[in-house]
């Protein structure tokens, strides 16, 4: 499902740090499928400041710490399945590590899938030691910059001090390299956007590492991500209309299971 070769041919940047854009990431069935079926289900509400960043948004699991298959597969469709599996190839460690230029052949990875809804933001900051690099992938069919929400690439902790900005549009992806210098930041989604902004995060960790995301005996009680419009008002070209078809589809078949 991935478009491994859009990663191949990439190279990384150096300003202000190693980081990388790598778009075209998805055929158009493929980036249909994933962005009608998004998940909504088994998420959790995470806000708080831990001294250097605040933060505001909903998380779901999608590949715990060192899992080898989806997490809450049975609500995934079949696409989401799909890709959960073309990220833990070793095909996909093999295109991820050459374009960051490390070895990340045997590093756990973990993936989560966010919604950004109005008012969520991530503030800046540079990753936790223990990671190696990040891959963030984004599910939008379209995007208003008015609306916020764009990943801030930082020359600094300071917000205003951009050196680039990715709009999170489906097939769109960064590759953030971690050091003490790898500022970003998630610009807050405006009050009155209409839609969430979606993303995935793909994080290839130092051996040894236990999940921040999903602490041991995390007793936070999770829930389906509800939005105030429905899916035929949050896709303007008629994703909605297929994201509906699909998840009908979806419910009978697993009936049926």
């Amino acid at each position: 499902m991935i478009v491994l070769s859009q990663i191949e041919q990439r190279r990384l940047e150096t300003t202000p740090y190693e980081w990388a854009f790598v778009g075209g990431l998805f055929a158009e069935p493929d980036a249909t499928a994933l962005m009608a079926t998004f998940p909504r289900d088994h998420f959790k509400t995470i806000r708080d400041h831990d001294g250097e960043k605040g933060y505001e948004y909903e998380a779901r699991a999608l590949i715990s710490m060192g899992g080898n298959a989806p997490a809450h597969a049975n609500t995934l469709s079949a696409a989401w399945r799909q890709l959960a599996y073309d990220l833990l190839s070793p095909e996909y460690r093999q295109a991820v590590g050459q374009l960051a230029e490390r070895d990340v052949t045997s590093a756990p990875i973990e993936v989560n899938v966010f919604h950004y809804g109005p008012g969520a933001w991530l503030g800046p900051h540079v990753d936790l030691r223990d990671k190696i690099l990040s891959h963030i992938f984004y599910f939008n069919e379209s995007w208003n910059e008015a609306d916020g929400g764009s990943l801030a690439i930082l020359r600094s902790a300071n917000m205003t001090d951009k050196a680039a900005c990715v709009m999170p549009i489906v097939g769109n992806s960064t590759v953030v390299v971690r050091s003490d210098k790898s500022w970003h930041a998630v610009a807050p989604v405006a009050r009155g956007c209409q839609q969430s902004r979606r993303s995935m995060t793909v994080t290839f960790y130092q051996a040894g590492s236990i999940s921040t995301m999903w602490p041991p005996g995390d007793p936070t009680p999770l829930h389906c991500y509800e939005e105030a419009n429905d899916a035929g008002a949050l896709y303007p070209t008629g994703v909605g209309r297929v994201w509906s078809q699909l998840r009908n589809s979806f419910r009978r078949s697993s009936d049926v299971q």
